[in-house]
């Protein structure tokens, strides 16, 4: 035994981590359900406010006790290719894995928190903490969560790990911490008096209780504070006006512009839905109509993708004009036609885009502009989409750019099953957060 429970090992842990006392931006965040307890001895010393980062192993089927990898909020994965191949499971056994983890994941994010907003972690220096480590897989899926929501510094710190753990977490942390590093490892467990499982309740009066100590200060969330602007706009281009709705959160990091699809409109439930994911995280937005209603009437105009990319640049261009939006890094998100017509408007040379995200889109619509693309893009479809998935890995291989398909499984092309779009959702929230952050704001011509 080297601790007596999870609270001596927080605060054993929390002494080794003081250099960090007194930063404003420093955000403690605990893995369910054991983490927890470790992770509030550390918040409370450090004085800063308190989180989970909720993630759920992937167990081998055969052997669910033996990861195989591990899965996180905001649409994370990790998987470890050598333990599939070596466990003989198949693409179908793992698929069938992470929904019934996801769903569960999602089911404990929201039993743990009980209304209380997720802590913004954009800007922040984030410390992971878990009871300790043994293979890592669920630390790194911790990990890459808070890159994923934008945090400036992650330090992953535990009581206890195994000799070697950093070789192998070095790549998703910043600085690595424990406590102890025992030669005779064999479980987390074998080091602690009281090894007992920690409750759900547990883990909700810990946050409840550190909610409460900091009052509403640094640890208030950024989706609470109001929204700086949020009303329609007219944008005018010669020789149209097109009208659009645009949303500014306060202390806003970066601006992504919308297009739509065929057949919609800045209306859309969709895409507002992803919006409002991207409003909470302090992404500003702009949906808004490609075509004036009398050109939408000519069908031709819906499918014409150099005037729809033609209007998503001087939108752009409208947005880079403005005082409340110079500022910030653009991105652009479009679904069906609206993603070609976001490719296509990225592959121009003066481009002011600096990431682009397609949820069910059309890329072989841009088929002549793909390899020109230069901002990062990651493409979105559905598992049960299998057309759209084909064009779109088509598509992939053709793009030079950094890129990215994330598929959603069991989602179809309208992304209309149970917390599929969600998922997509989220997926364009970390993509935005990570590029937006290091996009240069402007064109090459500024």
């Amino acid at each position: 035994m080297v601790f007596v429970d999870r609270c001596d090992g927080g605060r054993r842990l929390a002494a080794r981590l003081r250099h960090l006392r007194g930063d404003p931006d420093l955000v403690v965040v605990g893995l369910p359900r054991g983490g927890v307890p470790v992770a509030a001895e550390v918040a409370a010393v450090l004085r800063a406010p308190l989180d989970v980062i909720v993630v759920r192993k992937l167990g081998v089927p055969t052997r669910p006790e033996f990861g195989m990898g591990a899965i996180g909020e905001n649409g994370v994965r990790v998987i470890n290719d050598e333990v599939v191949r070596a466990a003989h499971v198949t693409p179908a056994q793992l698929a069938q894995t992470e929904r019934r983890e996801r769903v569960e994941l999602e089911r404990r994010a929201r039993q743990f928190r009980v209304g209380r907003p997720r802590i913004s972690l954009v800007d922040k220096v984030v410390v992971v903490v878990d009871d300790g480590v043994a293979t890592g897989s669920t630390a790194r899926a911790a990990c890459d969560v808070a890159r994923a929501e934008g945090a400036a510094r992650i330090v992953l710190a535990v009581p206890v790990a195994p000799i070697g753990w950093t070789t192998r977490l070095d790549d998703v942390a910043d600085e690595l911490i424990a406590v102890e590093t025992p030669v005779d490892f064999a479980a987390v467990g074998q080091f602690y008096g009281d090894f007992g499982q920690t409750s759900d309740s547990e883990v909700v009066a810990l946050l409840g209780a550190a909610g409460a100590d900091e009052g509403g200060g640094a640890g208030t969330a950024t989706h609470d504070e109001p929204s700086s602007l949020d009303s329609d706009v007219e944008i005018r281009i010669d020789p149209v006006v097109l009208t659009g709705h645009l949303t500014v959160p306060s202390g806003a990091t970066g601006f992504v512009i919308f297009a739509h699809g065929s057949g919609s409109s800045r209306h859309s439930h969709r895409n507002q839905q992803v919006a409002a994911v991207l409003n909470e995280a302090g992404l500003a937005t702009l949906l808004f109509d490609l075509l004036t209603g009398e050109e939408e009437r000519d069908r031709a105009n819906v499918f014409d993708i150099d005037l729809l990319a033609g209007r998503l640049v001087d939108v752009t261009d409208w947005a880079h004009d403005r005082h409340d939006l110079r500022a910030l890094p653009i991105g652009s998100f479009g679904a069906s036609t609206g993603a070609a017509a976001a490719l296509w408007a990225a592959a121009r040379p003066t481009c002011r885009v600096g990431a682009v995200v397609s949820r069910g889109g059309r890329p072989d619509l841009a088929s002549p502009r793909l390899g020109s693309v230069r901002a990062p893009t990651l493409l979105i479809v559905g598992g049960n989409d299998t057309d759209v998935l084909r064009l779109n890995r088509e598509a992939l291989d053709r793009m030079t750019c950094e890129k990215q398909l994330s598929v959603v499984p069991g989602a179809s092309h309208l992304f209309e099953e149970p917390g599929t779009l969600q998922s997509a959702a989220e997926l364009a929230r970390g993509w935005f957060l990570r590029h937006l952050r290091t996009a240069r704001v402007g064109g090459i011509d500024d």
